[in-house]
């Protein structure tokens, strides 16, 4: 059974950082192209970031592009590190693994159709 379990959701001011973590299992995760995805309330989900299989690629939004960093360990987590965050970021983040074994690319593992194992979800908010 796999399972992705995000964390590291909060409350943040304007301008602060936040780190979020995604722990999966129950797959070969080294393997699995890993991104993160947010849904802010009333609009539909978009993509943030993603990262290679070997964790040496990373693509981004342009929304969090030189903000948000994607990263991945050998321990089955994958990171997401917001710095400058504003009150768009404001969101309900998801982690997610492509079940397509494919080299990573951006009009591909932008989409959200692509991803077949997502987390519940952590929350995301930043005041003014």
């Amino acid at each position: 059974q796999v399972r992705l379990v995000e964390s590291g959701g909060g409350l943040v001011q304007a301008g602060g950082s936040l780190s979020l973590s995604c722990a999966a299992s129950g797959l070969a995760f080294s393997s699995y192209v890993m991104a993160w995805f947010r849904q802010a309330p009333g609009k539909d989900r978009e993509f943030v970031a993603a990262i290679s299989a070997s964790g040496t690629r990373t693509i981004y939004g342009h929304s969090v592009e030189g903000r948000f960093t994607a990263s991945r360990d050998d321990k089955n987590t994958v990171y997401l590190q917001m710095n400058s965050l504003k009150p768009d970021d404001t969101a309900v983040y998801y982690c997610a693994a492509c079940t397509t074994l494919q080299y990573l690319t951006a009009n591909f593992h932008s989409l959200e159709g692509h991803y077949g194992y997502w987390g519940q979800g952590t929350r995301v908010t930043v005041s003014s």
